[in-house]
């Protein structure tokens, strides 16, 4: 689905989001109910700098500093951050960290946050966005991928044809929509056939008090572990604070 389609959709009521040179999403979408929905994103592929992740705060402290509870959807379409020599210099691994703190803001503020990936997804500008969100969902279409298989075999050390062997039964070494969705990073994915709508006020009504992507991994079968740790590591500091 393209953008536009995507927002009809999701707002039969109306929506003031425009397309943007920048490529940013901002706006605000009308619901069903009567309330409306907060909008940030960036669409169209296009790689996320310093220039695209300051607006995309500042709207998220705005909203935060008005107050309610108004949800924050944050569409993405992105290539990853912004592969600058300028921007790296400027510290962009500051500025993505940033903006995922301000969603994590909003989030403890009261404002429900659901990430929607309907095209590329990757890497920095992935985990500052969509996976920073208290819900990640996803179109069938959409390519999710924290890193690439010769990007991960240059970090590793690893032979890349080795990675890719390993990623065709270890969910965690293999990027794409399947894989993900097996590892609990994407929750659900939606049906484009049917009224995206209802399938986010859905998402809305289910959104769990506390992070479950590991708990979602282990039923899955594409995360064994980390479930099991986690709560090893939470018991272990509740005794450590009871002693």
């Amino acid at each position: 689905m393209k953008l536009d389609e995507i927002l009809s959709s999701l707002f039969l009521m109306g929506h003031d989001i425009d397309p943007r040179p920048d490529h940013l999403i901002l706006g605000t979408g009308k619901r069903a109910n009567g309330g409306t929905v907060e909008v940030v994103g960036i669409a169209d592929g296009e790689a996320l700098g310093i220039e695209g992740v300051l607006p995309l705060a500042r709207r998220v402290l705005d909203i935060v500093a008005t107050g309610g509870k108004t949800p924050i959807l944050v569409i993405v379409d992105t290539q990853g951050q912004l592969m600058s020599r300028r921007d790296e210099m400027l510290g962009l691994n500051e500025y993505l960290a940033h903006l995922a703190k301000c969603l994590l803001l909003a989030s403890r503020s009261g404002h429900a946050t659901v990430g929607l990936n309907y095209g590329k997804a990757v890497a920095g500008a992935f985990l500052a966005t969509a996976l920073a969100t208290d819900v990640l969902v996803a179109l069938p279409d959409a390519e999710p991928a924290v890193m690439d298989l010769p990007s991960m075999a240059r970090v590793t050390k690893l032979p890349q044809e080795k990675l890719e062997a390993l990623s065709k039964t270890t969910p965690v070494f293999a990027p794409g929509l399947d894989s993900m969705t097996k590892v609990g990073a994407i929750a659900q994915v939606w049906d484009p056939a049917k009224p995206l709508d209802v399938q986010f006020e859905a998402t809305l009504a289910t959104i769990p008090a506390h992070d479950v992507r590991d708990a979602l991994g282990a039923e899955r079968g594409g995360r064994l572990l980390a479930a099991g740790i986690a709560r090893r590591v939470a018991d272990q500091a509740g005794e450590d604070r009871r002693a």
